[in-house]
């Protein structure tokens, strides 16, 4: 192999661990805003009824815990198979896929009667 040819080599791997830093660094800001917006949503549902110096600790201390536990968890998918992986799963639908997998289904049913019927 030329010289040319192993630097060039060298930057492209560069560039794609660079471009796999962003992307999962993504996927680990959106796994973590998960837990910190429901902790935020319940804090808020605690402290805003009767706004006092007491539950705005306790409204603040479980949105601090939100952000804790989505950090964790976060943490932990990103050392697992990577938070893209994660999120994938996440974002798959199962359910969609069955239902269009049923019309498929239907649709090659009824070609087939078209098919019996014209013979």
């Amino acid at each position: 192999m030329t010289k040319e040819k192993k630097n060039t080599q060298k930057t492209d791997g560069r560039i794609f661990r660079v471009f796999e830093l962003i992307t999962e660094s993504i996927g680990w800001l959106q796994i973590v805003a998960s837990p910190f917006l429901i902790g935020l949503i319940i804090g808020a549902i605690i402290y805003f009824p009767e706004p006092t110096m007491m539950r705005l600790g306790i409204g603040t201390i479980v949105a601090i815990l939100g952000l804790v536990i989505g950090i964790f968890w976060a943490t932990k998918q990103w050392k697992g198979k990577g938070t893209i992986w994660f999120m994938s799963r996440i974002m798959a639908t199962p359910e969609l896929d069955y239902e269009d997998r049923k019309t498929r289904d239907d649709k090659t049913n009824d070609n087939d009667k078209f098919k019996k019927d014209s013979i």
